[in-house]
């Protein structure tokens, strides 16, 4: 395996990179304790050129794979694991969705001002209730009308980016047939609380309410009853881009112990010459290593595996579990400081959690790749 990346995709990270210790690193404190509004972050990632990373150059993307989208993700959540998890929605969950499945017309209509960052996206699938029953326990009902049109009813909860979103991509059921649309905030769409989080507390998350929200056909994504397809495909391509926020958060946690373990001295030496110290640090290092290594084969395999989700599952799952384990190590290096919310140590853990949930809990990914890989024939 070839772990060398292309030169854009090395030239399009320095960019990220730079970008974010300009703009995000000075207010990564605030974006977390005052709830940030990334919508001017949005713009301005969109200027990078970094939003419709995995979308064709006619609606204004740059064509690349979802390596290079997850590296992107884990660049930002180095510095901000929030705006990191608003991109992901925005620039993974939405727009390349709608660029899978979406219409030439609905692509001509979103997908080169969702890449400016002049419009925001969200998806919209769980359910209050629903859990990870997302698609059988899904409530919100469409009606197909006389004229073409379709009514839309029901509710979502935990929707990334929906206080600040103008586009919608929405999950909803006739009967047994689930079928996907593309609502937008003028149609009607209410957001009408904004959830208060533990963590990721600057990636707005929030509740979404379709009351008789009625739309043409042309806002119908693929084909009617093509919802369960759309959702399945959808959360591979999800879980394998996202696991790379946890391991930004996990290498700026393991960057920060050892630095601090090289500069702090306790009884007339340096902690980092503490064996115990040592033995921390070995271990952050090679469980981030490893789950580097399982998220780099999940996102090469999802474009040409992209219903099969055993390695998205097991990348995101892995990936998750040692940004707590590495956030929760961190602190512990550091003692009483890395308990005080003045030092960003206890954000890295509380934004780490978040990823055992989200894009479905960590106990569904384990259900998830142990029935699939009874199907599998290894070598």
């Amino acid at each position: 395996m070839d772990f060398k990346l292309s030169p854009e995709t090395e030239s399009i990270l320095n960019m990220v990179s730079e970008f974010s210790r300009k703009k995000i690193e000075p207010i990564a404190n605030k974006i977390d304790s005052d709830e940030f509004d990334p919508k001017g972050l949005f713009r301005e990632m969109g200027s990078l050129g970094i939003l419709g990373i995995t979308v064709p150059e006619e609606y204004g993307g740059a064509n690349l794979d979802y390596l290079t989208q997850g590296l992107i993700l884990e660049e930002l959540s180095y510095y901000s694991a929030s705006i990191g998890l608003s991109y992901g929605a925005h620039s993974n969950l939405v727009m390349d969705n709608l660029n899978r499945n979406g219409s030439k017309h609905q692509k001509e209509r979103y997908l080169d001002k969702m890449s400016k960052g002049e419009l925001i996206g969200s998806l919209c699938l769980t359910e209050p209730g629903a859990g990870s029953d997302a698609i059988g326990s899904m409530k919100t009902t469409y009606n197909k009308m006389e004229d073409e049109k379709y009514k839309i009813n029901g509710s979502k909860i935990f929707i990334t980016n929906a206080p600040i979103a103008d586009l919608f991509l929405t999950y909803a059921r006739n009967g047994s047939i689930y079928s996907a649309f593309l609502l937008e905030r003028a149609d009607g769409v209410e957001t009408p609380k904004k959830l208060k989080k533990m963590g990721m507390r600057g990636s707005p998350t929030g509740e979404v309410v379709f009351n008789d929200i009625v739309v043409g056909k042309d806002r119908l994504m693929g084909n009617e009853g093509d919802g369960r397809r759309i959702i399945m495909s959808g959360l591979n391509s999800e879980r394998a881009v996202l696991a790379f926020g946890p391991l930004g958060i996990a290498r700026r946690a393991l960057e920060d112990s050892i630095n601090y373990s090289t500069s702090r001295e306790q009884f007339g030496q340096k902690i980092g010459d503490f064996e115990l110290i040592q033995e921390r640090l070995a271990y952050m290092f090679t469980k981030l290593e490893a789950a580097r290594l399982l998220a780099y084969k999940a996102a090469l395999m999802t474009k040409e595996e992209l219903l099969d989700p055993s390695y998205a599952a097991s990348s995101i799952l892995f990936a998750s579990e040692t940004a707590t384990e590495i956030t929760k190590h961190a602190i512990m290096i550091f003692g009483g400081y890395g308990y005080m919310s003045e030092y960003p140590l206890e954000r890295y853990h509380r934004d780490a959690l978040l990823y055992e949930i989200g894009a479905g809990t960590n106990e569904i990914r384990k259900i998830i790749i142990g029935h699939n890989i009874q199907k599998k024939r290894f070598k």
